[in-house]
């Protein structure tokens, strides 16, 4: 993060409407004598629900001085339906003010090029900072206290309630449920003896009430609530048993719960755990993870549960002898052992992308849906960011369907053509299909391995984000109709169309390119090389043959790039190490960005791509 010596005044919030002010629209003009934090976010990125998570002890600490401001700047095109914005704000707990920005006019005059991007406007109205990625709560903590003293000291800054308002409270049962199982009979609530509502032999259903940040057990009627486990408050306490927007559920075979203590797992999503849950009562437990957000750097390591950071778990699925967790907010799956109480990286890089291969040299992007097929062989899996379902088979993993990080839309056929858009969930099926929650398009669809095709049975769903099969029957959870249900099914056949992300591209020439990575160290911090090289960088681009040369992992920030004509994605990922440059006992920070750039090789083009890499305060 750099705070900028030149005074440049911050341009005009400008978008098709607001969000959490009553109905009133905002100018910095009326912000004038606030610090106003502008938070660039989409409602499909990870990074950017970290940064939500990140802000809220700011906004609570300077809550008289400052005001965030939320720019939804969409990536896909379902982002765009004011709608859904609307119902991303509440799902995600959003409590400031919202400018719906669907044409990326703010973004751009911000000059925005990444999600999530945070600019810092002064109570003058001056723009005196900017970042890109997670991971500044520190940094900005500092900024807002010099900031805040800066500006009392010359009269500039008022105190005061801020223009929040809040959106009246919700009344359903549900709120944005995310993911479902079935429970057997004899292992549910229906197995106790203090419940109601269901015949001691008939299967319950179990699901993450993400919104409510509980599990609420229902009769198999998808509807007759048993039992609620959790507060429903935003937590991480065993007893009372308090989750954070928790997502995934996993069902542990008898003879593993007998041993682990537990029957089910739970992917306990902001709070960066694995919760254990035992039917029997309802007790939890806190199972793996620290409760800090991983940013370390990738080893395949078995590691004590308890003492390895996770990221953004949000689904779990038993596959080959263990628990396989969709860590999507490292774009890796990761592995747990009940039994042995250890987790580790099971497949990944880190980069956010669509490569296969075998497990340790993948690219995947947001994985969130997870299911294996009926014969144990194969786990199937919804990579969210790629619009992509993929597979996991002896140690490889496939592309069923899916083209990259910036294609996406709706069309059925044979698979190489056909297109999903930011699909949660999946449901491996007996007879070998797979039902696939087709998020963003509303829809469920179906994949036939056999057929090498792609169908629509069911539209005009709201958000589902999980199906699961109930007897003879598909159960889709609807997830922004805060209900699960039971759509009627049929091969609808949508020839749809083609999308693709409508983010500004990077003209380049063909040929020779120098990319520069300029990194900016944090104030009071120095490159650290007591362990060797202190930075590092990772080029690669999708398609593949677009970067001629250059591509691989190098300790050098500038590098000579060899392009060819086309258009793809160029995929840099760069980190540093520092310590602290004048402390006794020096702290060690490690900074890490990755970056997915769109470009257009063509003549004319530039020959020269400067990323700014800013170091963590």
């Amino acid at each position: 993060m750099t705070r900028r010596e030149a005074r440049v005044r911050a341009p005009q919030l400008r978008g098709r409407g607001w969000l959490n002010t009553g109905g009133n629209a905002l100018t910095l003009a009326d912000l004038r004598g606030k610090i106003v934090l502008l938070d660039f976010w989409t409602f499909c990125c990870v990074n950017c629900l970290h940064v939500l998570d990140e802000l809220r002890p700011l906004e609570e600490k300077y809550s008289d001085v400052l005001v965030v401001i939320g720019v939804h700047s969409p990536k896909f095109e379902h982002e765009k339906d004011a709608a859904a914005v609307a119902a991303a704000v509440e799902r995600y707990g959003v409590a400031h003010p919202v400018l719906d920005d669907p044409e990326l006019v703010t973004w751009q005059n911000y000059a925005a090029r990444a999600w999530p991007t945070l600019a810092v406007v002064d109570p003058e109205g001056y723009l005196v900072a900017s970042m890109a990625g997670e991971g500044h709560a520190e940094g900005l903590d500092r900024l807002l206290a010099e900031l805040m003293v800066e500006h009392e000291r010359k009269g500039t800054l008022h105190r005061g309630d801020g223009p929040y308002v809040a959106p009246p409270a919700p009344e359903t049962a549900l709120r944005f449920p995310g993911k479902a199982i079935v429970i057997p009979a004899g292992r549910g609530a229906a197995a106790g003896a203090d419940t109601t509502g269901a015949a001691p032999e008939a299967v319950t259903l179990l699901v993450s009430d993400s919104a409510n940040h509980s599990l609420v057990e229902l009769a198999a009627d998808g509807e007759t609530v048993l039992r609620r486990i959790g507060v429903g408050q935003r937590g991480r306490l065993d007893d009372p048993a308090q989750f954070n927007e928790p997502q995934g559920l996993c069902l542990l075979p008898p003879q593993v719960a007998s041993i682990a203590g537990y029957d089910v797992v739970v992917a306990d999503t902001v709070n960066h755990l694995l919760r254990g849950v035992r039917l029997a009562d309802g007790a939890v437990t806190t199972v793996a993870g620290t409760g800090r957000q991983w940013r370390g750097t990738v080893d395949h390591l078995a590691h004590d549960a308890r003492a390895v950071d996770l990221s953004s778990p949000w689904d779990v699925a038993w596959y080959d002898g263990k628990v396989v967790i969709a860590m999507a907010g490292t774009h890796t799956l990761w592995w747990y052992d009940p039994v042995r109480r250890t987790a580790g990286l099971y497949a990944g890089t880190t980069v956010e992308a669509l490569r296969d291969g075998p497990l340790a040299d993948t690219w995947l992007a947001q994985p969130s849906g997870l299911s294996t097929s009926a014969d144990g062989r194969r786990l199937w899996l919804a990579d969210a960011e790629t619009s992509a379902l993929r597979y996991v088979e002896e140690g490889v993993l496939h592309t069923a369907v899916g083209q990259g990080l910036f294609d996406f839309g709706h069309v059925d056929g044979p698979a190489a053509g056909a297109l999903f858009q930011h699909p949660l969930g999946v449901a491996a099926l007996a007879d070998g299909t797979v039902a696939v929650a087709d998020t963003y398009n509303g829809a469920l669809r179906l994949y036939d391995p056999v057929s090498g095709t792609v169908s629509t049975l069911a539209t005009d769903l709201a958000e589902p984000s999980d199906v699961l099969v109930v007897g003879d029957e598909l159960v889709v959870v609807e997830s922004a109709a805060h209900r699960l249900t039971r759509p009627v099914v049929g091969g609808l056949n949508v020839a749809g169309s083609r999308l693709r992300v409508e983010r500004p591209v990077t003209d380049l020439a063909p040929g020779p390119v120098e990319l520069q990575i300029v990194f900016e160290p944090a104030p009071g911090q120095k490159l650290d090389e007591t362990y060797g090289p202190s930075t590092r960088l990772d080029v690669s681009a999708s398609p593949a043959e677009l970067l001629v040369e250059g591509a691989g992992v190098t300790t050098d920030l500038v590098r000579k790039l060899v392009l060819a004509e086309g258009a793809g994605v160029l995929q840099v990922v760069a980190q540093a190490a520092t310590c602290d440059a004048e402390a006794e006992n020096p702290a060690c920070h490690l900074t890490r960005q990755d970056w997915g750039v769109p470009i257009r090789v063509v003549e004319g083009g530039a020959t020269r791509l400067a990323l700014v890499l800013r170091g963590l305060d």
